[in-house]
């Protein structure tokens, strides 16, 4: 135990002093400090705060703090300030079971169904039912939405997936060059395009862009307290936020698709004309005589899927949203990932629609 005498008058000079007394004893784990006031008979507050300041450092190096010997002013001072100079009290955190968390997993994410569920049944009366009704529909944010969503991805988009194609060619090249069959790389171009390249590279991309900044608006009108603005006006958010937004990438969508299969069956011709010495009316022949009406539908169906999922999952997440700037960044990144992971889920279930129930032709 070490005990330390306080100057007669405790101020803001004599109070740091003091703190540098305590300091130079080094008290460590377990140490108890007694503070004797007995000679002490002046104490103003900024002398308490130095007070306060070495409870504070004995705290933090896990030692005891005790006053004695106060009287006067300076005992009802030490009481009025005695509950800074007790040492916080440990949360004790409690652990969860297993059936608890798995419980607590399940109502989360049953909630968050519920939530998804509900936003998705008012976008449909908004955009279906609403319309025919005389409600509104903001028109001039649609064709925003349409060039923010489409005309400014049209660049990004044709240059993935023509840069997917050329390296689709190069790789094919490679291996069926040996056989002779160089020209059926056309072939494997087209149909992979048309299936199932364009529409999954363009939605990555999509989603990368568009998915991350539907997201991100929305989560930040959400810390914001716009949202809350919106719904105290008696306004739709539904209505205002969510259905321009899914009709605009839902006309966009398919649109960017298409691009990116002309782009993609573009790099992959660049390959077989300029490196395997095709011409390019064989070229082309063999692109249009592989490519058939149900490969390109297929495309375009599943973009208009992944459409709808990719908006409806960015909204989700951005009015979901809790916290403030970090919020608004864990929530976009959230976004992006769903909406990929999604989208190869979606891929999944057309794949097994078409080629096992359908029994389409391979």
């Amino acid at each position: 135990m070490k005990k330390i005498p306080c100057p007669p008058k405790l101020d803001q000079q004599t109070g740091r002093a003091l703190l540098e007394d305590v300091r130079k004893q080094k008290p460590s784990k377990g140490d108890a400090v007694v503070l004797d006031f007995s000679g002490t008979t002046e104490m103003d507050a900024l002398g308490g705060a130095w007070v306060v300041a070495i409870a504070d450092l004995l705290s933090g190096r896990k030692s005891e703090m005790r006053c004695e010997g106060q009287s006067g002013a300076v005992a009802e001072f030490i009481a009025m300030i005695e509950p800074g100079l007790l040492p916080p009290e440990k949360s004790h955190r409690k652990e969860e079971r297993l059936l608890e968390e798995v419980g607590g997993r399940v109502f989360k994410y049953t909630d968050e169904l519920r939530d998804f569920w509900n936003l998705l049944i008012d976008a449909i009366y908004w955009l279906f039912i609403a319309p025919f009704e005389g409600r509104g529909f903001r028109w001039g944010l649609w064709f925003d939405e349409m060039h923010e969503m489409g005309v400014r991805a049209v660049r990004i988009t044709c240059l993935m997936n023509f840069l997917l194609g050329l390296i689709i060619a190069m790789l094919s090249a490679a291996q069926v060059a040996q056989y002779g069959l160089g020209i059926y790389v056309a072939n494997l171009i087209v149909i992979g395009f048309a299936r199932e390249l364009a529409a999954i590279m363009t939605a990555v991309v999509v989603s990368a862009r568009t998915g991350a900044a539907i997201a991100a608006e929305l989560a930040t009108m959400r810390v914001q307290e716009e949202i809350d603005a919106l719904r105290g006006m008696g306004l739709n958010v539904a209505q205002f936020l969510v259905v321009p937004k899914i009709l605009a990438l839902l006309i966009c969508m398919p649109c960017l698709t298409a691009l990116g299969m002309i782009a993609g069956v573009l790099g992959g011709s660049i390959w077989g004309i300029a490196v395997l010495g095709f011409g390019p009316d064989n070229w082309m022949r063999q692109t249009l005589n592989a490519v058939q009406f149900m490969d390109i539908f297929q495309g375009m169906l599943k973009s208009i899927a992944f459409a709808l999922i990719i908006v409806m999952v960015g909204c989700h997440n951005g009015l979901r949203v809790t916290g403030g700037s970090r919020g608004v960044g864990l929530m976009t990144t959230r976004a992006v990932v769903m909406d990929i992971f999604f989208i190869i889920v979606i891929d999944i279930v057309f794949a097994a629609v078409f080629y096992y129930i359908l029994d389409l032709p391979r």
